[in-house]
């Protein structure tokens, strides 16, 4: 559900666009009331629109590889079940190795840098899958390799990106800002795949993830425009990394509430993978779908994401924080459960992009509901100086199953079969569900927030 130095409560408490200025300029005032306005919403919010910009742009890159590397991969280089889930862990591998160690690292470093030179090294990974492509010289391990580059950068990204967010826009902010980025997200899930698709009729898998290198430098290049200081935390000279690594998993496991919500990402992003290291080859082989057929596909469901995104604070006000988080995580076993249905669906007469269709609407509405709600629940419960340890630990634990999950998909889909094992994945995803469904989050409209744990 696949992100330097702790702002100061200060800067936490801050109205949003208070970034240093130049000395006052006439032609540049605007009146209180204007200004009062535009503060209440962070479209006006300068260093928040550049970090908006970029993530959009890094966002759309990430979603035409995730459909051109498959495709080139199972269409090109012939990858079998196991090579996919084998290329699946791989994208998802430097969470449990290094995850700990970022998020300690983060806490120490500037987070706009951190976020820049992230961004450089994805270019520069992809750049090589795009040489290697249009001069003949591709191989699924050379794809392996750059997945594994691009995992590591990620988690550095990934940590960064979270950490960031709090300090600056404010707390009184988060929500907002989350439900845009998560608003953003669901836009490029949408349009990337459907683009993909239809550019893959015309241009090779190579070329199209060199538009995504162009996405990434771009994204660079918006982040770098960001003006806002950071300070870094205190640190005293006897503090050691596993230390500091350990406070952020003690955070997170020393909370009841977010360790439920982190058991149910853990187990829902485990099995999740095993239907994506086999989604490409049962789409293409199992239901003969074209290439645009699959991308039409994931677009068409993603809209889903962008009404969960565009509806997630209304939800949230109107049901409540805690109920949201547990009705969401009940919403998406149904819907999953459509992608191996599709196949039998398809032979009594429906659709199969249809029954697709829904079944990543729904899957995906429930997901961004889910993740507005427990990501502003996690920024507002921690405190400044650990965030990037908590956003860490948290994917240490909940993205730390995807390599296995990528594996296993890959295993089973060779020796069950592709149908049986998106069944196996749906009975995992189920089991997500009762950490949190049977839990107080059910029962809470309002969660505890940094106060309330200090008290």
């Amino acid at each position: 559900m696949s992100h330097d130095p702790a702002p100061t409560d200060a800067a936490q408490d801050a109205p949003p666009d208070t970034a240093p200025v130049a000395a006052p300029d006439a032609r540049r005032a605007v009146a209180p009331d204007v200004a009062s306005a535009r503060r209440r919403s962070l479209a006006f919010h300068r260093n928040f629109r550049q970090l908006w910009i970029g993530d959009a742009l890094g966002q759309l890159g990430a979603q035409l590889t995730l459909i051109a590397l498959p495709v080139y991969a199972v269409e090109t280089l012939h990858a079998t079940e196991l090579e996919m889930g084998v290329l699946t862990a791989a994208e998802t591998i430097a969470f449990p190795a290094i995850g700990l160690l970022v998020g300690a690292w983060v806490d120490r470093m500037n987070k706009r840098r951190t976020l820049i030179v992230a961004d450089v090294v994805r270019a520069a990974a992809l750049a090589v899958v795009v040489v290697a492509g249009l001069t003949g010289h591709g191989s699924v391990p050379l794809l392996v390799g750059v997945a594994v580059v691009m995992s590591c950068a990620t988690v550095f990204f990934d940590v960064a990106h979270q950490s960031y967010v709090p300090g600056l826009v404010g707390l009184e902010h988060i929500a907002e800002g989350n439900a845009k980025l998560q608003a953003t997200q669901s836009v490029a899930i949408a349009v990337g795949p459907g683009l993909g698709g239809q550019l893959l009729r015309v241009v090779t898998a190579p070329a199209l993830v060199g538009v995504t290198v162009v996405t990434y430098l771009v994204s660079a290049l918006f982040v770098g425009r960001i003006r806002h200081d950071e300070d870094l935390p205190p640190r005293a000279p006897d503090r050691s990394l596993r230390r500091e690594i350990a406070e952020g998993l003690r955070f997170v496991v020393g909370q009841p509430l977010l360790r439920r919500i982190v058991a149910t990402t853990g187990i829902s992003n485990l099995f999740g993978s095993v239907t994506g290291a086999l989604m490409v080859i049962y789409a293409l082989r199992v239901l003969g779908l074209e290439e645009a057929g699959l991308g039409a596909v994931l677009s068409a469901g993603a809209v889903g994401g962008v009404v969960g995104a565009l509806l997630a604070d209304r939800v949230t006000r109107a049901v409540g924080e805690g109920r949201t988080i547990a009705l969401a995580a009940v919403g998406w076993v149904p819907a999953f459960a459509l992608t191996p249905l599709a196949l039998p669906l398809s032979e009594a007469g429906v659709p199969v992009a249809a029954v697709l269709i829904v079944g990543q609407a729904v899957a995906t509405f429930c997901i961004v509901v889910y993740n507005v709600a427990q990501v502003s629940f996690r920024q507002r419960l921690c405190p400044p100086a650990l965030l990037g340890r908590m956003n860490a630990s948290v994917r240490f634990i909940v993205w730390g199953g995807m390599p296995l999950g990528g594996l296993l998909g890959g295993v089973l889909g060779t020796h069950l079969g592709v149908v049986p094992t998106l069944w196996v994945a749906v009975a995992g995803t189920a089991l997500a569900v009762p950490p949190v469904a049977l839990s107080p989050l059910a029962r809470l409209r309002d969660l505890p927030t940094r106060a309330d744990a200090a008290s």
